[in-house]
């Protein structure tokens, strides 16, 4: 280093003068607050980014939740609509059998019962027809036209079965049986509703 021997002199005073230590702190001071201020926008816009990235992603989630459920619903009415008819229906048919079964038993609607079973049968020669002990009690005390009416070439027999319920009738041949008992009926219509 060179050392000075004259003295500097000055017209007027300085101003704003540091020493070069001052000036590098000084300088060190405002880089370090421009470093500050880039690693706070660096961190922002990272966050930001961030941000932006998981409200995205919540919302695709929120959006495919949203179609699974339309479409679960979508599925769900078709099928409680179609419960609700298969239990319309049975409940109908219930009903309905307990309507029936309550009716009482009547001389007249035993002899349709009976012609309407060997009607299925016509040409047949040979049958026996299979009542309720209490429904060919009823018929025999009448004097029903069934024992009197059938063909002389036919050979009939009319027989008390408990296996048949009331108001119903089996009619059996040699090539097969005609089942004309109520519950048969009724399993029937119910088999053909709800198979709708």
């Amino acid at each position: 280093m060179n050392n000075w021997s004259e003295n500097i002199q000055l017209t007027a005073p300085l101003r704003e003068v540091r020493t070069t230590a001052a000036v590098s702190e000084s300088s060190d001071a405002g880089r370090t607050a421009e470093a500050y201020q880039a690693g706070f926008e660096a961190g922002r816009i990272a966050g930001e980014k961030a941000l932006s990235e998981q409200l995205l992603k919540q919302r695709n989630e929120l959006h495919e939740l949203a179609h699974g459920t339309l479409n679960s619903l979508r599925l769900a009415v078709p099928q409680v609509v179609r419960e609700t008819e298969n239990t319309l229906v049975s409940l109908a048919l219930e009903v309905a059998q307990k309507l029936v079964s309550d009716m009482p038993i009547s001389v007249p609607m035993l002899e349709a019962k009976v012609r309407d079973a060997l009607a299925q049968i016509e040409g047949t020669a040979q049958f026996t027809v299979r009542l309720h002990p209490a429904d060919l009690e009823l018929l025999k005390t009448a004097g029903s036209s069934l024992f009197t009416g059938m063909d002389e070439l036919s050979e009939f027999r009319f027989l008390s079965s408990p296996e048949v319920a009331r108001g119903g009738c089996l009619v059996q041949t040699r090539f097969g049986t005609v089942d004309a008992r109520r519950e048969t009926k009724f399993d029937l219509v119910k088999r053909s509703l709800l198979a709708c």
